[in-house]
């Protein structure tokens, strides 16, 4: 039973509306009462049944009522949801929220707003940084073979890192490479440096092209792009979701997927290689913390390049046709506002 006809579609939309909506398992009276079909109770169980057999939906042991199964979900979501887009005042007062300004705190309170308007976990991807660039590279010695590598990128920072040579090097040697590499690479990222560094090293004496390798392999380190972040918020308003709730031991593996970051973060990372709105029902996220739960995604911008995600996590049951609308908007504003920091 891949495709509905139109009886079965309507009961399926129906029964999963007033699962959303009242979170008890719904019965044939109900929907019989709700869907606007001219069904008796015996019909309505007839074609629940069948869409019980095709895995749309399933029956709780304590109730004679049907609740939708993740696939039940994925089928409504993509046949049988009307998303109401936001009204343009609702727009505007969330724009006001979003207002152009440093990006760690558009970032934090595009998080805060997602979890305030659903209720659920909002959760907004870290842009990584861009590629840091060499203003200076200076060498000083510690002792014999023990040099402290200070690196200063065209942002400011100072990065230092300590570089443990097979023999030592005068203060003459030190001044010369480190006049070297800034004249030569100044204005690079370290990742082009070591692209061009191979060739121009080799007409050097080994012995300096040694020290100046460690320090290319060293500033690369230091400056490397983290493995990513995200910032989270309204993690505790999934205590208040009863499905989730009833589990305690589900509850805390979710939390602890929050806290170890990586299996989120490639998951969030999909909707970066996608179009618009993702929706992740269950299982189909690949993370078994994630069971019994959905993530909604979408990408957001800067300057036209994509840079991250925002998402709303929350359980299987719900209001798809409010939330997605929040995602977007939220993923569409806040591009807005990091591009206009420019």
């Amino acid at each position: 039973m891949n495709t509905l006809d139109a009886r079965s579609q309507i009961l399926l939309k129906t029964l999963i509306e007033r699962y959303i909506a009242e979170g008890q398992p719904v019965g044939s009276r109900a929907l019989s009462r709700y869907s606007g079909l001219e069904l008796s109770p015996a019909t309505v169980r007839n074609v629940m049944s069948d869409l019980e057999e095709a895995g749309f939906i399933a029956s709780p042991h304590t109730s004679a009522g049907r609740v939708p199964t993740a696939r039940g979900y994925r089928f409504f979501v993509d046949s049988l949801l009307t998303v109401q887009p936001l009204d343009r005042t609702r727009i505007s007062e969330l724009r006001g929220q979003l207002l152009p300004d440093q990006p760690q705190r558009l970032i934090s309170s595009a998080s805060h707003l997602l979890s305030d308007l659903t209720q659920f976990a909002g959760v907004v991807v870290v842009p990584r940084r861009e590629a840091v660039r060499i203003r200076q590279i200076e060498f000083i010695s510690l002792s014999e073979t023990r040099i402290l590598l200070i690196i200063v990128t065209t942002a400011g920072d100072v990065q230092n890192r300590i570089l443990l040579t097979r023999r030592p090097y005068s203060t003459n040697e030190l001044a010369s490479a480190a006049s070297y590499l800034n004249e030569h690479f100044a204005g690079l990222a370290f990742a082009e440096i070591r692209g061009r560094v191979q060739e121009e090293l080799k007409q050097l004496r080994s012995d300096m092209s040694e020290l100046m390798a460690a320090a290319v392999e060293a500033g690369s380190e230091a400056t490397r792009d983290s493995a990513g972040s995200y910032v989270i918020s309204g993690e505790t308003n999934l205590l208040d979701v009863e499905e989730l709730s009833s589990n305690m031991a589900r509850l805390r593996e979710l939390f602890k997927l929050f806290e170890k970051r990586t299996g989120l973060l490639q998951l969030l990372d999909l909707s970066n290689r996608a179009e618009g709105v993702q929706i992740f029902i269950g299982g189909e996220s690949g993370l078994a913390q994630l069971d019994g739960c959905s993530v909604v995604t979408a990408p957001y911008e800067v300057d036209g390049q994509v840079v991250g995600s925002v998402g709303v996590i929350g359980p299987t049951r719900m209001a798809y046709d409010r939330v997605i609308p929040i995602v977007d908007i939220t993923a569409r504003l806040l591009s807005n506002a990091l591009s206009a920091r420019d």
